[in-house]
């Protein structure tokens, strides 16, 4: 078809006009294990329920305490609301599926499912770039930390991170919901990404996909080793100073990041750079939940509640009762 053979050219062309768009998907998550459907559901709302809790109260703490207003915990911040959006966009609409499979998702519902996908994949990806760099500069030149990370500068460079994903997104959404889908409509996957749903194309999709791959090659591998860079630097100061406790300190700040980065670097570089490989649904779907599900849950505990600041300004926010009784 070739109307569906480039991207779209102007945001006119918009895939609503495609005859395809008359039907509802169906999400088909977690089908192979029927019998489990209950309690997956009741593991992931309470995975769920941690996950916001636990990111809230790394956006509130900063704005209670001001210990916490930093750039290291300003960052923190971006990645909580981050991972809050990442699960309010992904887990409802799990949850529904498991406790009601045969529940339909509309074509539009769809697309905004894989656009806030998309979009906050690739704000993730710079912003733990952005938090590798604020290690970085905290470490290897601590006399010149607070004139080059200015609150000015976080807020440029935390906008950044936020847009960047937008056009990226956009772009790829409109373009794979101009292709015709056709046949059956289940989408063998618990949300709306784009490697179940090409799936269901009845097109060429050679050119998109090469497309795919150099937007996830800049979007995944040049952050990466961005990363890399500024942790080989960082490594090479550390192991140039004299005192034990500081090498102790400033390794400490950084291996929370190096464990996130690993997580999510790892399972989104396996679904995002080959989309049609020859992976299992079953196996992408295990791989897509560590994610969206299980690093925005751990991300709190992983960065922060561990943190000896993090709980000195929970004592000082939330101050424990005396055992004793005034007279």
């Amino acid at each position: 078809m070739q109307l569906a053979s480039g991207p779209p050219s102007t945001l006119t062309a918009l895939p609503w006009a495609n005859q395809s768009w008359a039907r509802e998907f169906v999400l088909l998550g977690f089908a192979h294990v029927p019998t489990l459907r209950p309690l997956l559901a009741a593991l992931f709302l309470a995975a769920f329920l941690l996950t916001l809790l636990g990111n809230a109260l790394i956006v509130l703490l900063p704005a209670l305490d001001s210990a916490l207003r930093t750039p290291m915990y300003f960052f923190l911040r971006q990645l909580a609301l981050l991972e809050i959006c990442f699960s309010l966009d992904v887990v409802p609409r799990l949850l529904l599926t498991l406790l009601q499979p045969e529940r339909g998702v509309s074509p539009v519902g769809c697309a905004l499912q894989l656009l806030l996908v998309l979009s906050c994949v690739t704000s993730e990806c710079f912003l733990l770039t952005t938090m590798a760099w604020d290690r970085y500069v905290a470490i290897c030149r601590p006399l010149h930390y607070v004139a080059i990370v200015n609150p000015r500068l976080c807020r440029v460079l935390a906008g950044m991170c936020w847009l960047v994903g937008v056009p990226v997104s956009l772009i790829f959404t409109i373009w794979l919901f101009r292709f015709p889908f056709c046949g059956p409509r289940g989408i063998r996957h618990f949300f709306c990404d784009i490697a179940p749903l090409l799936s269901l194309v009845c097109a060429d999709t050679r050119t998109f996909e090469a497309n795919v791959f150099a937007a996830t090659v800049l979007i995944l591998i040049v952050p990466f080793c961005l990363i890399t860079m500024s942790y080989t630097k960082i490594v090479a100061t550390v192991l140039r100073m004299s005192s034990a406790a500081g090498r102790h300190k400033a390794l400490s700040t950084c291996a929370s990041h190096l464990v996130v980065v690993t997580l999510f670097y790892g399972t989104t570089g396996v679904i995002h750079l080959r989309p049609k490989a020859s992976y299992s649904p079953e196996s992408k779907q295990v791989v897509s939940l560590s994610y969206t599900l299980v690093t925005p849950m751990l991300n709190p505990l992983i960065y922060s509640l561990r943190n000896k600041e993090v709980k000195a300004a929970l004592h000082r926010v939330c101050p424990q009762r005396r055992g004793t009784h005034s007279p």
